[in-house]
């Protein structure tokens, strides 16, 4: 064999010593990550994945605790359509919407800018507003019933002792019911997102409000043309958030009203409850719960639509 020949002879490839150690580490750290995400992930796929598919499934059947389910394609729609009850909850549920998220949204931004500031004390007053949302929502609901009382209800004797004779009837009337449940709503859950306003005040730059100070800007002119922009992020998530929860409100109503008087405060969660629970019509129910997934994920798809518009 000659120089030139053991020259051009390929050499083998050598595995380096620490490589396979460290596959090794990388197997038992995946490995590790898993056994972090997997009970949660089992949970996820027990409690709400399965579920949702089968739910999903059991809208296009007929199903009761005492029969098998039994394909019926869109008649369950159709029933859904022609019923009363499914419009009369369809527009409970957007009313109480539109009143709940608006105003929920204000007062959580007015309480965030007053307290917002370096006072001796703040914390007291941010963590007592705050308190509300941890509160055990039946108790909620017991105290406001209470107050809504229209005899003996410290609401309707103060609106008698500034002259108003003919007070709302609040709980116990058909008009002023949901009124009666969107304030206790608005007066719970502002707390909550007046946090998440004051972490986004806290996040702006106090040079923005120094520039345009020197610029010669009034205080609503700094609130409209340095807070309100750079809150953007934080409203945009606050919105999506009141949307979705306003549209799935279920427990508060249960126990202020059940829905009543008559079918004034009836949504349509309560309805999927009353359908499905209370009569064993689980299909039928289960249309109502697609039919109200798809109105939360179609409002919910609008609103990141116009933002990501504003935002170019």
């Amino acid at each position: 064999m000659t120089t030139e020949t053991i020259t051009q002879a390929p050499i083998p490839a050598r595995t380096a010593p620490h490589s396979r150690g460290n596959r090794k580490q990388a197997r038992r750290n995946t490995l590790i990550g898993w056994t972090f995400i997997l009970p949660n992930f089992l949970g996820f796929l027990a409690f709400t994945l399965v579920p949702v598919l089968a739910a999903f499934a059991l809208s296009f059947m007929e199903w009761t605790s005492f029969s098998a389910p039994r394909w019926v394609g869109l008649a369950n729609f159709q029933r859904m359509i022609a019923s009363d009850s499914f419009w009369v909850a369809l527009r409970n549920t957007v009313v109480y919407a539109l009143g709940h998220v608006p105003l929920t949204m204000a007062l959580a931004l007015v309480l965030a800018m007053l307290l917002n500031r370096k006072l001796k004390g703040i914390g007291f007053f941010r963590v007592a507003i705050f308190f509300p949302y941890i509160t055990s929502l039946v108790a909620v609901a017991v105290v406001w019933n209470m107050l809504f009382s229209p005899d003996s209800g410290p609401i309707n004797q103060f609106l008698h002792a500034i002259g108003i004779a003919e007070a709302p009837g609040w709980t116990s009337s058909s008009d002023w019911a949901l009124p009666a449940v969107i304030i206790t709503s608005v007066w719970r859950d502002m707390g909550y997102y007046m946090v998440l306003y004051l972490a986004g005040l806290q996040a702006i730059p106090t040079e923005l409000y120094e520039a345009a100070e020197v610029d010669g800007a009034s205080a609503w002119q700094r609130f409209w043309n340095v807070t309100i922009p750079s809150l953007r992020p934080t409203t945009f998530f606050v919105v999506v958030m009141l949307t979705v929860s306003s549209f799935k409100v279920f427990d508060l109503i249960v126990v202020m009203t059940n829905g009543g008087p008559g079918r004034s405060t009836t949504v349509l969660s309560q309805l999927i409850y009353q359908e499905g629970i209370g009569e064993g019509k689980f299909g039928y129910s289960s249309a109502i719960s697609l039919v109200l997934f798809l109105i939360v994920l179609t409002v919910t798809v609008l609103q990141f639509k116009i933002q990501q518009r504003r935002e170019r």
